[in-house]
């Protein structure tokens, strides 16, 4: 059986650091699903609405939900990240291309992304990433579990930059994390109450060593195919199993040496 490249360099690099262990530990009760934009009243928008007004970040509305014009695009896909079955957090993505050229970064920095995707390259856009209250206490690595879905994402759709438009303050986890590169000013984006700015981390060039330091944002080919893969309407709800240990045990098992 082939073996992954990126489960292959995480074994290569030694058994995982206590961090590591604790959250590949923690992923074997995470699961991910698909949501239907079409769905307004679907938890996570709420969820998106209640960090959002807690924190500051956006006004009140009757609704009481979080959803933009954004949504709804052909390219954008949103996902609920859960806990033994509770929902803790969610995230959106954007498959930035040629062909699908709205997304949240897009809109911010059309000067910076619009020549470089009318070069053919390709993005990973993730946005709305936002997490519940009280499981942000119970599990502090939650960011980690939550920007899983990117990374993710990032290899399924063989794309050249993974994006983060987040708070300036944010960078430093994300060239930390995924070696992010600074690619803009700090910036408004439209209904939110603080500055942005772009940050992209070069997908091809980063990978390896971030499978090595972080094995938990492993996955297999099959998790990636449910998660990206399914149509709206099939993936709804559907709650896919995170499959980091299986990925990492797998390769490790098929590297073994013969006795």
């Amino acid at each position: 059986m082939a073996i992954d490249k990126d489960s292959a360099a995480a074994v290569r690099a030694g058994e995982p650091s206590r961090f590591s262990g604790a959250l590949i530990d923690v992923l074997d009760d995470v699961s991910y699903a698909r949501v239907d934009a079409s769905v307004i009243d679907d938890p996570i928008y709420k969820l998106r609405y209640r960090a959002y007004v807690r924190e500051g970040f956006m006004d009140h509305n009757a609704e009481e939900i979080c959803i933009d014009d954004l949504d709804e695009t052909p390219n954008a896909m949103s996902f609920g990240i859960y806990i033994k079955g509770e929902l803790v957090s969610s995230i959106r993505l954007h498959h930035l291309t040629a062909d699908h050229r709205r997304s949240p970064s897009m809109k911010v920095c059309p000067d910076i992304l619009t020549p470089m995707v009318d070069a053919g390259r390709t993005f990973i856009d993730p946005s709305r990433f936002t997490a519940d209250r009280e499981a942000s206490l119970a599990y502090p690595a939650l960011p980690f579990l939550t920007l899983r879905v990117a990374a993710m994402a990032s290899v399924h759709f063989n794309a050249d930059l993974c994006l983060a438009l987040v708070r300036p303050e944010h960078g430093p986890f994300y060239k930390r994390v995924f070696g992010s590169e600074i690619m803009s000013e700090a910036r408004s984006y439209p209904g939110l109450h603080f500055p942005v700015a772009l940050f992209g981390a070069p997908v091809e060039n980063i990978r390896t060593r971030v499978a090595q330091r972080f094995p938990f944002f492993l996955s297999t080919s099959h998790e990636r195919e449910q998660l990206f893969t399914q149509t709206i309407k099939q993936g709804t709800h559907l709650r896919i199993r995170a499959s980091a240990r299986h990925a990492y045990e797998s390769a490790r098992a098929e590297m073994a040496e013969p006795f």
